[in-house]
């Protein structure tokens, strides 16, 4: 029987073909049980999850690639969603990874600000009560279609 067996991790991807998920909030944000929640529930859907709180646009985006992230996830209730939200695509354009990463975001939000976020370039938002399934099926789907792999981190199709 194999040590990862015997801790339940059977099947369990290695750290190199695991989705590697930055998590982080903006400054202002106060409220943190959301997005530990949902640290949680990606890390049971067998990504790895680097959680660094409360940072600035450009703190976010050097820390994706000095992690070597494959997603950037923003948590916000502040009301600051689209001016953040925009200088992080911003930072992250300046950086050249936004079509090397994907981009998502959850919280409580106005739905009008939806098309404003996706447009910005935002591939997956979740409001309250999204579930493990809607948020890691999104992040796969999303870096499926958008950096063309699958979980395994190989080529797609």
């Amino acid at each position: 029987m194999s040590e990862n067996h015997l801790w339940g991790y059977e099947g369990m991807k290695s750290d190199k073909e695991r989705i590697r998920v930055l998590l982080a909030l903006f400054s202002l944000e106060t409220h943190s049980r959301g997005i530990l929640t949902v640290a949680g529930m990606l890390r049971d859907s067998g990504m790895e999850v680097i959680y660094i709180g409360n940072s600035s646009p450009e703190q976010i985006i050097s820390a994706a690639i000095q992690e070597n992230a494959d997603v950037v996830g923003i948590s916000t209730l502040c009301g600051s969603e689209l001016v953040l939200g925009s200088e992080l695509m911003k930072a992250a354009e300046k950086k050249e990874i936004k079509d090397k990463m994907v981009f998502v975001m959850g919280g409580i939000f106005p739905p009008a600000n939806v098309p404003l976020l996706k447009e910005t370039g935002f591939d997956g938002l979740f409001t309250p009560g999204a579930t493990r399934e809607e948020i890691s099926g999104s992040i796969r789907g999303a870096i499926a279609t958008k950096l063309g792999r699958h979980d395994s981190g190989k080529a797609c199709c």
